[in-house]
């Protein structure tokens, strides 16, 4: 990442706070033998890859931050190399005070009596469930404090992260461009008693070989009737003769996380049935896709999306009310995208200029072992909207005509 990028965001989040507010990002922790993703929030504001790290920023008269990283152990270099070192820091990140871990707790205690208010990457943990990592590291704290408030970052995060910038749409472009490659190779490498898993390793393959190590989120690989279990991740299933194939996967770069979803029939042409259903998504999805420019609610798009499909769906013989359709359509039509694939934002949003969305309206219908869904990512410009994923063929005649060339 740029290092003016993250540190044009730090300045806007500054101008957001309060004197006594803090800012303490956590970044996510290093575990052995497993590869590192970092804690989406803390590389928004960073820009580093640290496994461990703190990030501290406290708005007194002036804002003073301090970002604390790994001490390198030379004993241990052998068995797990080098850690960033503080200069490496300093560069990447902008930040000019940066300290060790072990450095941490006094540093904290030292700012601890004059804070009012931490806004911290704290998530929201269930209530059955243990704290987390965050939370537990502020908990101390907050004992010894009663009187300091600790509230989710997401609050100050949520309006800068749903505008994109020029750097993060192209890191965006890149997820999706290689997820679009990588659902090519599928279409063009698909066989009838092939497994889900196989098509997943293809893409994944693809994925890998493009320098893109993380899905955005677990794929969905769904053939026949488990196309219609909307978060269906099992993915071991045998692929038979004439079934629709969907599949909802999104490759990540630099935590920017793509989301497409396609359908096609592994026998090579979709039949009568099939195409109508496919045809008619497609419709719904044209229409609300067509309705994007700023202004324009979240929730408006998915009452039309409804209504639309009511229509779609007595049509096709599969309802007689339009209230019956949430028999058939359960789910909503949009939502943020950026480095989560459900990304901050809300459904009750407005949409502006910059902001990234899904559009994914979908039939499921698992009494005829069908389900259907298009999902494409759409940018909001100052006119209207681009689809970034336009690239990726989803018309009818395109699948079959690539489906047709299979060796």
């Amino acid at each position: 990442m740029k290092t003016e990028e993250s540190r044009n965001r730090r300045e806007v989040l500054f101008a957001s706070l309060e004197t006594g507010d803090a800012l303490i990002l956590f970044a996510a922790l290093e575990e052995n033998l497993a590869k590192f993703r970092q804690d989406n929030n803390f590389l928004y504001i960073t820009g580093l890859e640290a496994p461990n790290a703190i990030y501290f920023a406290y708005k007194g008269q002036n804002v003073v931050e301090h970002l604390f990283i790994q001490r390198g152990i030379p004993e241990r270099e052998v068995w797990d190399g080098k850690k960033m070192s503080t200069q490496e820091a300093q560069e990447q990140s902008g930040i000019q005070s940066v300290m060790y871990l072990d450095q941490w707790s006094d540093t904290l205690s030292m700012y601890a009596p004059s804070i009012k208010r931490i806004y911290a990457n704290i998530g929201v943990p269930a209530l059955d469930m243990p704290l987390s990592y965050p939370m537990f590291r502020l908990q101390p704290l907050k004992e010894r404090y009663p009187n300091i408030e600790i509230t989710n970052i997401n609050t100050k995060l949520s309006p800068l992260r749903k505008v994109k910038s020029e750097w993060e749409i192209s890191k965006l472009q890149r997820a999706i461009d290689i997820t679009g490659k990588g659902l090519l190779d599928i279409f063009e490498q698909a066989e009838v008693g092939m497994m889900e898993y196989e098509l997943e390793a293809i893409l994944y393959f693809r994925m890998q070989r493009s320098g893109l190590p993380h899905w955005g989120f677990a794929p969905i690989i769904a053939s026949g009737i488990n196309a219609a279990t909307l978060h269906y991740g099992k993915n071991n299933c045998q692929i038979a003769a004439g079934e629709l194939i969907l599949m909802d996967v999104g490759a990540s770069h630099h935590n920017y996380s793509a989301d497409i979803t396609r359908c096609f029939p592994i026998s090579g042409t979709f039949s009568e049935r099939q195409k109508a259903v496919y045809a008619a998504v497609l419709r719904v999805q044209k229409e609300i896709i067509s309705m994007i420019q700023p202004g324009v609610k979240l929730i408006d798009l998915q009452s039309k999306t409804r209504e639309l499909i009511a229509q779609e769906c007595k049509e096709l013989g599969l309802i007689q009310e339009d209230d019956e359709v949430i028999k058939y359509y359960m789910h909503g039509v949009s939502h943020f995208l950026g480095m989560d694939t459900h990304d901050l934002g809300g459904r009750d949003a407005v949409l502006e200029a910059g902001n990234v969305i899904t559009v994914e309206p979908g039939i499921y219908i698992p009494d005829e072992r069908l389900g259907v869904r298009i999902e494409d990512d759409v940018l909001v410009t100052e006119s209207g909207y681009c689809v970034l994923s336009q690239n990726i063929p989803k018309e009818i005649e395109e699948i079959e005509e690539i489906l047709k060339d299979r060796k």
